[in-house]
């Protein structure tokens, strides 16, 4: 399944990244959580010798799907080398859009302490110069990756950004990095109202964006559809065209500023 799931990885951004390569690194321990298991991934870099800043990309509850492979494109073509690990497959799963306590996002800050020590070692990585981004599950993970507590600051990672992350009273304390959350009105996956009620401790860290009229997944190109969630519920899933390039604009913004300035 990995291997035919790699080769579908590989494709969309091979034809345009002047290098894509499988690489393995170790989750690491953070905090209060323990090292998760050896990773695959993949590294891709933009043309020419750098060296690049990166962003590491963290998928959804749904694992390494096209619209990954959408996202990885993106960066590359705005010049930042990607790390995509996957955090599902060691850990013997595809999927945790029904079982979301199989792998939680907290166990995922582990894998992206891993990916941020990786990228310490890649002389095509400029030192210091890295972020994160996740959507849905993987914008949860960047939620959390931004606290204190995890200290992902020292393994050098500069902020994040989490499109419709599930916003736990939890972040209102410990946040230390900078973070954008993007988040649709109409998202009965992951509340956007939860994110209204939050009150950070240091507001001037977070900035929330919501697009009243956008569904959960607002930003992926695919057809409007129902899909099974935990507990037995079913959450409606939709591409918003003006949410999505606003989102893609406010995320091309918020990391020029942070990484390349």
């Amino acid at each position: 399944m990995w291997r035919l799931l790699a080769i579908a990885f590989l494709l969309p951004w091979a034809a345009g990244a002047a290098h894509a390569e499988t690489v393995h690194f170790a989750s690491v321990a953070v905090g209060t959580m323990p090292a998760g298991p050896q990773l695959s991934g993949w590294l891709i870099k933009p043309p020419g010798p750098g060296p690049f800043p990166a962003i590491v990309l963290a998928h959804s509850c749904a694992g390494v799907t096209p619209h990954t492979d959408a996202w990885g494109a993106r960066f590359v073509k705005w010049g930042y080398l990607v790390l995509a690990p996957d955090s599902f497959n060691s850990r013997g799963t595809n999927a945790v859009c029904t079982t979301p306590n199989v792998v939680t996002p907290n166990m995922r800050v582990s894998d992206v302490a891993g990916a941020l020590d990786f990228l310490a070692t890649r002389p095509e990585v400029i030192a210091g110069r890295i972020g994160l981004i996740g959507h849905s599950h993987g914008g949860s993970t960047t939620l959390r990756s931004m606290q204190k507590s995890f200290d992902l600051k020292a393994h050098g990672l500069r902020g994040g950004v989490a499109y419709y992350p599930g916003c736990a009273p939890a972040f209102n304390a410990g946040i230390d990095l900078p973070v954008l959350v993007l988040i649709g009105d109409k998202d009965d996956w992951t509340s956007a109202d939860a994110c209204r009620r939050l009150k950070p401790d240091r507001p001037e860290l977070v900035e929330i964006v919501y697009y009243p009229n956008a569904y959960h997944s607002f930003d992926s190109r695919a057809i409007d559809r129902n899909v099974p969630g935990a507990y037995g519920k079913t959450h409606h899933l939709a591409y918003d065209p003006v949410a999505a390039l606003d989102a893609e604009a406010r995320t091309r913004i918020f990391f020029d500023k942070l990484l390349k300035q």
